[in-house]
């Protein structure tokens, strides 16, 4: 059996691990043609299992039969690029984003599951688990994480079980906005959503949907056991995210340019539902009466004037320094010399 086991963890490891050591293809055939029969399609757990998005959260992944575990592999969208990997023998293997956060838990011989620390929102999405065994193949699960963190809804909401419990954010097509700012290229700019909340306010969502891309989170404030959370997401050397112990959200952008136009919008979880601000920023062109440009303009014609009135005074002095000499040549020459000198100046 322990040879069995070493021989698939080969038919499936060893290709994708460069630094193991080398196969001889004679071995290679051997496995191919012994073992390709007994490989079966991925089976699918088609359970879509939902995890809350919170410190410590636990993906589960326990495979439902016996057997022997040769890899697991978890996968997150939409790249679908490996996120964390476990081989019985060589250990395991974690991008940057996810190295010191992820650990699996192995609590049993066929469990791949993890758990997450140092949560952000960022981690909210889908995750495929996929699980290759022996001899029945691979196995696999989708696991949704999801900011569950809502706030509690009146009885009067739940009378009608068809009504959503939250209200949709906006169709990016048709988004109304709620305040309208322009702002000139290359000036400092403060996005505010000043919004009037009707209850207790738990958490705020900042987003902002550029032209012709979807909405994107670039900052997140919230109350967790009493204290402030704050979390940006801007990715910019412009733009900074600040949230006010009221819960109050705001974005700060510096040198303010054409790509920075677009809707910017604040979801406010509160214990009386969850209330949605909208902004919109126009940028425009830089132009009118500038004073500092102006002022620019006079010490750049006063440098110029300054540098051509010292070029001549220049050109002015280094020709009747010349001058001088010459007179001085000539009252130093013998008197048989001079009538020559003046002979030598009028040719």
């Amino acid at each position: 059996m322990r040879l069995s086991t070493r021989l698939i963890n080969a038919a499936f490891i060893l290709p994708q691990w460069g630094k193991m050591e080398a196969v001889q293809k004679e071995y290679w055939y051997f496995v191919v043609l012994i073992f390709l029969p007994l490989l079966k399609v991925a089976v699918q757990d088609k359970e879509v299992a939902t995890v809350r998005l919170e410190e410590g959260m636990v993906l589960d992944c326990l495979c439902p039969w016996k057997g022997n575990l040769s890899m697991v592999s978890w996968t997150k969208e939409p790249d679908r690029n490996p996120m964390a990997v476990y081989h019985p023998e060589y250990g395991v293997n974690f991008p940057h984003l996810y190295r010191d956060r992820v650990e699996f838990l192995k609590s049993t011989a066929m469990d791949g599951s993890i758990s997450m620390r140092n949560v952000t929102h960022r981690d909210i999405g889908v995750y495929h688990c996929s699980v290759q065994t022996f001899p029945q193949g691979p196995w696999t699960r989708t696991v949704q994480v999801e900011d569950l963190d809502e706030p509690p809804v009146d009885d009067d909401e739940n009378e009608n079980p068809d009504d959503d419990l939250t209200e949709s954010p906006p169709d990016p097509e048709v988004t109304v906005a709620d305040t309208e700012l322009r702002a000139e290229q290359g000036a400092n700019l403060t996005v505010n959503c000043n919004h009037r909340h009707n209850g207790s306010v738990s958490q705020v969502v900042l987003e902002r949907r550029l032209a012709g891309r979807p909405w994107d989170i670039i900052g997140v404030c919230k109350k967790v056991d009493g204290g402030l959370v704050s979390e940006d997401y801007s990715d910019s050397d412009r733009g900074r995210v600040q949230c006010a112990d009221s819960l109050d959200i705001s974005l700060q952008l510096s040198d303010v340019s054409r790509d920075d136009a677009g809707f910017y919008r604040c979801t406010f979880n509160t214990d009386t539902g969850v209330q949605i601000n909208t902004v919109q920023l126009t940028v425009t062109a830089a132009d009118g009466f500038s004073l500092s440009l102006y002022m620019m303009y006079i010490y750049i014609g006063a440098g110029a004037a300054g540098l051509l009135l010292l070029t001549v005074i220049l050109i002015l002095a280094v020709r009747r320094r010349k001058k001088n000499r010459r007179e001085e040549y000539r009252v130093k020459l013998h008197p048989s010399q001079r009538q020559k000198w003046r002979q030598w100046q009028r040719q």
